[in-house]
């Protein structure tokens, strides 16, 4: 049986662990060329031998999301080398906890510079390449926090709400053209993150990445006129619609 993603390029930022990898490992499962963005190379490589493993094509791009110039020459590696992109999947992020008065500007910055910033400016700067594509996707992985907040979350919280407000106008911007825009709200998985951020939570209640890592592939692999705009996803031991 043919795979669904041949020929087709991808680009995953936090491509190194958690979400970020188990989405890359999905996509080439079907044949895909994954184009791997995070800082360490070393936990990049382990991403790429799982990916070549799977079926897949990977290529390697350190980017440190803080810097412009970095998230361009994401841009520029993946049109140099494939001439193509079919797929943008904004995963990387960062958090803060602390209560709002011992939040510090640098704390509510970082926040915003990565979990904001760096995906407004990929979307922005890929937009060009995915025009290109015969079906462009780009996926923007949020929160549970983008939809509502926490106590001691408030950097955090207001990063995830910047980004699904972005993605909401984005998906407006390009509603008649051949890319589709989506965005996943998850609640706690078991990541690093969630583990640092919520150690209240069992580690046998979290969702796993793999999870997260489907719905991505169905909403990219989806084919008719029904279109997901947004997936609200959680702990089947928390409280239903958040």
């Amino acid at each position: 049986m043919a795979k669904q993603l041949a020929s087709k390029v991808a680009i995953v930022t936090g491509a190194s662990r958690g979400i970020g990898r188990a989405i890359s490992v999905a996509l080439a499962q079907e044949a895909a060329t994954v184009v791997l963005a995070a800082r360490s190379i070393r936990k990049l490589q382990e991403t790429a031998d799982q990916v070549t493993k799977a079926g897949g094509k990977a290529q390697i791009v350190v980017t440190e999301l803080t810097e412009e110039e970095s998230i361009k020459n994401l841009v520029k590696v993946t049109n140099e080398k494939f001439s193509r992109l079919d797929i943008l999947v904004n995963n990387a992020g960062v958090t803060h906890s602390a209560n709002l008065e011992e939040t510090t500007t640098e704390d509510w910055e970082r926040c915003m510079q990565v979990n904001a910033r760096a995906p407004f400016i990929l979307c922005r700067e890929a937009l060009g390449l995915l025009r290109k594509s015969q079906a462009g996707y780009i996926i923007n992985i949020a929160s549970v926090v983008g939809v509502k907040g926490y106590p001691l979350q408030s950097a955090y919280t207001s990063s995830k709400h910047a980004l699904r407000g972005m993605t909401i106008s984005l998906a407006e911007e390009l509603r008649d053209s051949n890319i589709r825009v989506h965005l996943l709200c998850p609640g706690g998985v078991d990541t690093e993150l969630v583990q640092k951020v919520r150690p209240d939570i069992k580690r046998d209640e979290l969702m796993q990445p793999e999870e997260i890592a489907e719905l991505v592939l169905y909403l990219i692999t989806h084919k008719g006129n029904a279109v997901i705009d947004e997936l609200h996803i959680r702990r089947a031991t928390s409280t239903p619609w958040f």
